[in-house]
């Protein structure tokens, strides 16, 4: 498979046992990926966009 269809990740966060990344997809979506533990979470932008909405909301 060619570079161009593969999609472009990025690390945004990382612990000993978990991280978040993103994937520009070759469509241009952008993908966010939680993995935790053997748990690995996808989401869209708006889901992401929800889940940290969430996520401020439970550090308050």
């Amino acid at each position: 498979m060619s570079d161009e269809m593969e999609p472009q990740t990025e690390l945004i966060a990382e612990t000993d046992t978990y991280s978040a990344w993103r994937a520009v997809e070759p469509d241009g979506e952008i993908t966010y990926h939680l993995e935790m533990n053997n748990v690995t979470l996808h989401f869209f932008q708006e889901e992401w966009d929800e889940f940290l909405k969430l996520a401020r909301l439970l550090v308050k």
